[in-house]
């Protein structure tokens, strides 16, 4: 499968990132082991993760996801060099800490490190923008990861435009790290990043790697009706949303184009991104066999001009 850079890191990564938000919270253990042997064998080595998954469910105190990733790596010796593990750092952990001081990150950091049962981590991210925190404190904190072997690289996720620039800055003129991803909400239905942070990572050199690529599934077609709402946690907390015109007419583009090409709405919709200039890599999760499926397959698709352009103008 071919690979792509994330940033100037030299890491490289498949066409299509796993989400791994759904790790203890929609899917349990036994589930999540079988799902991370299917996704390296057929190539898609990359897991994104978060300290803070998944805090939101009654009863958890986050690093959830995070543990049952060290746990599948326990129990599967040798298989830590061919996984790229990217997580994430900054959201309130409940009772415990939040935000990029330089004290939080060493604390957070090492937290993470255990969960997973790895010595380094591959991509280590900074989940939010924290404005009480100099840039250079938070990036010389990324920096004393990098050079004690904890961390590879570093990125950002939801970070605006002025701030990514900001930080961007603050790394030249220090001689520090600097963000080599950043990860921003965008699909088919959320495309603002198109109008300033997109262009300024083209021109810095700076990975893409978006969360909801398929818009908390809508853009599966899963969701077409009020009634269809209540197929899923996320269809009842997120989709609902796009239930409009532009939503239903975004629906319509991309059962033309699986149709035709003998694909799925979910793979049409993933390439879409794929295939988009400044786009390293969409991340998107599966809960079971026949979804990871669907992502190996969207990884290799090739939309051509009528999909490409019929999807642009639904979704405009």
């Amino acid at each position: 499968m071919q690979k792509r850079s994330l940033g100037r890191s030299g890491i490289e990564v498949p066409p299509v990132v796993f989400g791994g938000n759904v790790f203890g919270w929609t899917v349990d253990r036994p589930t999540a082991f079988r799902l991370l042997d299917a996704l390296v064998e057929a190539g898609l080595n990359t897991v994104d993760t978060a300290d803070v998954y998944s805090a939101w469910v009654p009863g958890h105190r986050g690093g959830e996801s995070e543990a049952v990733i060290g746990e599948w790596l326990a129990a599967r010796p040798g298989r830590r060099r061919e996984v790229v593990i990217l997580t994430k750092c900054g959201m309130e952990m409940p009772g415990q800490g939040k935000g990029l001081s330089a004290a939080w990150i060493a604390t957070a950091v090492e937290a993470s490190l255990k969960r997973l049962n790895t010595d380094v981590i591959d991509l280590y991210q900074a989940h939010r923008d924290d404005e009480s925190v100099p840039q250079e404190e938070a990036l010389g904190a990324f920096a004393r990861l990098i050079e004690q072997g904890k961390v590879r690289a570093i990125g950002a996720s939801n970070f605006t435009a002025p701030r990514l620039r900001s930080a961007l800055e603050a790394s030249a003129k220090h001689g520090l790290p600097r963000y080599e991803t950043l990860q921003p909400h965008y699909n088919l239905m959320e495309r603002g990043i198109e109008a300033d942070l997109l262009p300024l990572c083209r021109e810095q050199g700076v990975g893409v790697i978006p969360y909801y690529a398929l818009a908390s599934g809508f853009l599966t077609g899963k969701y077409r009706s009020e009634a269809d709402l209540g197929k899923s946690v996320r269809g009842a907390r997120s989709a609902g949303q796009y239930l409009n015109p532009r939503g239903l007419r975004v629906l319509a583009a991309l059962d033309a184009a699986a149709a035709r090409l003998s694909a799925t709405p979910a793979q049409v919709a993933l390439a879409w991104q794929i295939a988009r200039p400044g786009i390293t890599a969409p991340i998107a999760s599966a809960t079971n066999l026949e979804q990871v499926r669907e992502l190996v397959g969207a990884a290799g698709l090739a939309l051509d001009r009528e999909a490409v352009e019929a999807l642009d103008a639904a979704s405009r």
